[in-house]
């Protein structure tokens, strides 16, 4: 999946600054490609992007309208459907990740159909995929595994590769979930492809490659998770990595969703990841750890990086607090 970009940023109707985290992460990891925001009202959550129209927003370059909420059940208001379809109408891309497709919508369907626009729904994925083969590829590889689902693997990965960028060592994303296929505007939805083919889209979204130094690969689930390991285990083996950096949240009481199921230790997660990593990559190796500090108080998250440092032997960081870069360190 390739998304055109600029972005417009369309925020619809809602009014919950949590329904906007889409978009809200699209503006903070890519800020150059948003062309601003078109809201349907003014009580609408905003981030502080130009209110464009759609005619604005043409004359700005933007090339792809993003739908940049979520609500529940994923699907597409019937306030909202106008504004798609006059967009559509005048030749713009149109992204979303709601569960409901935009190719369920009659009047969008028949748009693409006539070449007038191209769909994009993140969440799903319909192209033909390779199974997994295992073999050695060019380039190096740093996948982010977590303890649980939610722990901020994404975050962890994007901080990763923006790090590395600011010490001009090339790298690149690599988008394995929706929001983070938004950011990136390429990507596969690993929880949308059959469990077979899971290793091999990994495999598809970072092939060989010898033209940058690393690809930092969005990680999915938990080997530790009931009803996500299988994807966790599919990405450990379609990305080979040579390093990995655990994320982990602190204070969380079980698995979520799941108080029946116990969290993993630190100990037993890193040596689980690595064993099945092992399997395509014999060299892999966790590198350092990733925490969600955020029910702590600023000072004690950061005692606490320093104890764990000194107990795992490896860097240990909230990359949302702090920065990233004792990580990047033992990377090069």
């Amino acid at each position: 999946m390739s998304i055109s970009q600029p972005y417009l940023l369309f925020l619809g109707d809602v009014t919950d600054p949590l329904s906007a985290k889409t978009a809200r992460g699209i503006h903070q990891w890519r800020p150059n490609v948003c062309v601003g925001q078109l809201r349907l009202t003014e009580d609408t959550v905003s981030l502080g992007l130009d209110d464009l129209s759609l005619e604005q927003a043409k004359e700005a370059g933007a090339k792809t309208l993003v739908i940049g909420t979520a609500n529940a059940g994923g699907f597409i208001p019937k306030t909202w459907l106008s504004t798609l379809i006059l967009a559509a109408e005048m030749g713009f891309e149109i992204a979303s990740g709601m569960h409901q497709r935009l190719s369920d919508v009659e009047e969008l369907s028949a748009l693409q159909k006539a070449g007038k626009t191209t769909l994009h729904d993140v969440r799903h994925f319909d192209d033909a995929l390779d199974v997994g083969n295992g073999k050695e590829r060019a380039g190096k590889r740093l996948l982010t595994v977590g303890t649980d689902c939610s722990v901020g693997k994404m975050f962890a990965a994007l901080a990763i590769e923006k790090a590395l960028q600011e010490r001009d060592i090339k790298a690149q994303f690599k988008a394995t979930g929706q929001t983070g296929i938004l950011v990136q505007g390429s990507g596969i939805s690993i929880d949308a492809v059959v469990a077979d083919f899971i290793s091999g889209a990994v495999e598809a979204i970072s092939p060989a490659f010898t033209d940058h130094e690393w690809d930092i690969i969005e990680g999915q689930g938990s080997l530790f998770n009931p009803s996500y390991a299988g994807v966790s285990m599919g990405l450990l083996h379609g990305a080979q990595p040579d390093a990995m950096v655990l994320c982990h949240e602190i204070g969380r009481q079980h698995i979520r969703h799941l108080p029946h199921a116990s969290l993993p230790t630190i100990e037993a997660t890193i040596a689980a990841n690595e064993q099945a990593a092992q399997l395509t990559n014999p060299n892999a190796k966790v590198v350092g750890i990733c925490l969600n500090t955020s029910s702590l108080a600023e000072e004690d998250a950061r005692e606490l990086c320093a104890q764990w440092s000194e107990r795992y032997q490896l860097p240990v960081t909230d990359p949302v607090r702090f920065s990233v870069n004792s990580i990047v360190d033992r990377l090069v």
